[in-house]
């Protein structure tokens, strides 16, 4: 699947031009960095979902192989799992049947809880873990196109947001 072709001017810059315009000056500069932001969301996903394509994974499956990996002992509950992801038991549930259909990660019944499930990587799922990890460290956490100040600026700039919004 190929990109969109660039277009020849900054489609956000122009709404935020035709906001102003149309009565909502006092909003357009924060509808901006919205919409920026959601934008830049979009590229950065599509730079990581081709990287992960030959491994078979979406973003949401590999953060939670991630997960499991950096676990102490590779396994967590079901519903911590769903905590730390911040998404639905559903989510959770469904993420957690595709890797287990491709052999990444099992459940087990919990050691002292019989009305809990772990999730548990597979040697299968280190693999996989660690070679996507490498292509996305080469491809897309290496060059971020951004300056290392500018991801300093930029993360700070989000968790103080996110700490906000409440997201921890």
């Amino acid at each position: 699947m190929s990109s969109p072709k660039p277009l020849p001017f900054d489609p956000i810059e122009e709404a935020r031009r035709q906001w102003t315009a149309h009565g909502w000056a006092q909003t357009a500069d924060s509808m901006a960095a919205v919409t920026s932001v959601m934008r830049a969301q979009q590229i950065i996903l599509a730079r990581v979902d081709e990287v992960l394509r030959p491994f078979e994974l979406t973003f949401a499956r590999y953060e939670l192989l991630m997960l499991l990996l950096f676990s102490r002992a590779g396994s967590l509950p079901m519903s911590k799992v769903g905590n730390r992801l911040q998404v639905h038991p559903t989510s959770v549930t469904s993420a957690v049947d595709r890797l287990a259909a491709q052999g990444f990660v099992r459940r087990i019944p919990h050691p002292t809880d019989r009305r809990a499930t772990l999730a548990e990587i597979t040697a299968a799922g280190r693999d996989v873990a660690a070679a996507a990890t490498d292509r996305l460290n080469e491809s897309v956490f290496a060059n971020p196109d951004l300056s290392p100040d500018q991801i300093t600026s930029l993360v700070d700039i989000l968790r103080e947001f996110r700490g906000r919004a409440g997201d921890f």
